[in-house]
Order: C-alpha cells, then structure tokens, then sequence
C-alpha cells in the first residue's frame, strides 16, 4: 500500500509541476496592417487596376545581406479595399532600454511601389521607408509604433489592432 502511495504522491506532483503559469506567458502582439490611399480616400493597392500600386516589395534594410526580401500578404477586406499584412521577418535591432524597463527594437523596411499608368506603362519604382519599433515586456512583446518615411502613422493603443493608413 505504501508503494501505491509513493507512486501516486510522486505522479500528482510531476502532473503539478509541470501545469503551466498562463500569467507567465509573453503575449506577441506584431501584426500590422497598412493601407495606402489618395488624398480622396480612394485605394491605391488594387492589384490590376490603373492608377494603384500594382507591384509592392518590402526590403530589409537591417539585413546583413543586400536586397533581402521581407514577407507581406496583399490582403482584401469585404469591401475589396486592400491593405498590406504584414507579420514578421525584417531584422530586428535593439535601440534602448525604455525608463519602464521595457526593451525597444527597431526593423527597417524599404517598400518599393510600382504605380500602373496605363495598361502598358508604370511610373518609375517609389522607393519609401517603414521603420517598425516594438516593445518588449516580461508580458508582452508588441508594435509600438511606426514611422512612414520619418512620419508618424501608428501608435499603439492597448487592445487595438495595429493598423496604419498612408496617404499618397
């Protein structure tokens, strides 16, 4: 009997052990959207349509490599308004400590717009600028904020997507 409860003992405090602390976990908070439009509000990232950013590259400028590609997904809401996802990828450089103790990093994405004219012709590639920062926390590591060719678009707010609109 004792070997029983020596057993038992031994299992339920394995099973205790290893439960997990959800308070422990870091909650990733990185997806950002963006959108791009006109002054009048009209879309400029329809694929096909003339007068939109037809081609889009993002670059990581933090690369070690040049010309190193960074993943994003065109993306369609109902409305069939576009905007760019992305999630992860670019280099990501340490800036500072924030006084909160949090730590700030930084990626920096060179987007490339190729702007369709006609059927046949494009206007030369726009080359702009995205530098991403995040914030990490013990309990969260997340967008803070984000610069669009040295322009503020994007300040986090607690509990809200992250989502920009440029206007071209």
């Amino acid at each position: 009997m004792k070997k029983i409860f020596l057993v038992f003992t031994i299992i339920s405090l394995t099973l205790i052990s290893c439960a997990r602390d959800e308070d422990s976990l870091q909650k990733i908070d990185q997806l950002f959207n963006l959108y791009i439009k006109d002054s009048a509000g009209n879309d400029l990232l329809k694929p096909t349509a003339i007068g939109s950013y037809t081609g889009v590259t993002f670059t990581d400028e933090l690369a070690e490599k040049d010309n190193v590609n960074v993943s994003y997904s065109r993306k369609m809401l109902a409305d069939s308004t576009y905007y760019l996802e992305y999630l992860a990828g670019a280099t990501r450089q340490f800036v500072e400590d924030d006084s909160d103790g949090n730590k700030i990093y930084k990626s920096e994405i060179q987007v490339s717009l190729i702007k369709k004219i006609s059927d046949t012709q494009n206007d030369p590639v726009v080359r702009d600028t995205m530098e991403i920062f995040y914030r990490s926390s013990p309990t969260v590591f997340e967008v803070s904020r984000v610069l669009y060719n040295n322009q503020l678009i994007f300040t986090k707010v607690p509990d809200q997507p992250n989502v920009a609109t440029v206007i071209k």
